[in-house]
C-alpha cells in the first residue's frame, strides 16, 4: 500500500483531517493533521492528538514496511497551508499569503509590477461569489504609538482574482498578538 494511502485511511479512520505529509532526505516523516473543519468551531489539535495518531500510525506503517528513520505528527500551527476549496472557504476574511506559479505579467495593467508574484492581503470570495480573490493595500503598516492625521487619504485597495491551480503556495499569513486571544467580533 502506498504511503499517502497508509496515512490517509489513519488519520481519517481516527477522526482528523490530513493537511500535509512531508518527508526529507534525512528520513523524517512529518505529518500535520487537523480536526475535520465545522463552520463555528475552533477546535485545536492538542498533544494528546498528536500522540494518538503517532501510535497509530507507527503500527501501521510498521505492518506495511515503511521504512523512516523519525515520525513527527502536528498541527498546521499559524501559517497553515491552504490547498483544497475547503481550507479557503474555511478562512475567508483572514490575512494569507499568496504565491503565483507566474508572475503577473499583461494581466498586472500597470496596477503593480509584472513580475509580482508574491501577495498578503485578505482572502475573499469574488464577485460572482464562485471564486476567490486576494485584497491588499501598499500602504505601510502603521507603528504602534504613531499618530494618523485625519486628512491622510488611504491608499487605495487591491483585489487580485486566483484560481486555485494558478498557485504556488498559500498559506495564513502569522499574526501574533500577544495581547491575548480576540473573538473575530472584537477584532
Amino acid at each position: 500500500m502506498a504511503l499517502q494511502q497508509i496515512v490517509e485511511e489513519t488519520v481519517i479512520g481516527l477522526g482528523y483531517d490530513l493537511v500535509e505529509i512531508d518527508r526529507t532526505a534525512g528520513g523524517l516523516l512529518r505529518i500535520t493533521i487537523d480536526w475535520p473543519w465545522q463552520p463555528g468551531s475552533d477546535a485545536f489539535i492538542t498533544v494528546e492528538d498528536c500522540e494518538k495518531v503517532n501510535r497509530q500510525l507507527q503500527f501501521a506503517l510498521e505492518v506495511d514496511g515503511v521504512t523512516y528513520n523519525r515520525l513527527e505528527i502536528s498541527s498546521p500551527g499559524i501559517d497553515r497551508p491552504l490547498r483544497h476549496d475547503k481550507d479557503f472557504e474555511r478562512f475567508v476574511g483572514e490575512l494569507i499569503d499568496l504565491t503565483l506559479k507566474a508572475p503577473m505579467g499583461e494581466s498586472a495593467q500597470g496596477m503593480v509590477s509584472a513580475s509580482r508574484k508574491k501577495f498578503r492581503g485578505t482572502l475573499e470570495r469574488d464577485a460572482t461569489g464562485a471564486g476567490w480573490q486576494i485584497v491588499w493595500s501598499d500602504e505601510p503598516a502603521v507603528k504602534p504609538g504613531q499618530r494618523i492625521s485625519k486628512k491622510r487619504v488611504p491608499a487605495p485597495l487591491h483585489a487580485l482574482g486566483f484560481r486555485l491551480d494558478e498557485l504556488r503556495e498559500a498559506r495564513l499569513a502569522p499574526v501574533v498578538d500577544f495581547k491575548g486571544r480576540k473573538s473575530k467580533a472584537q477584532a
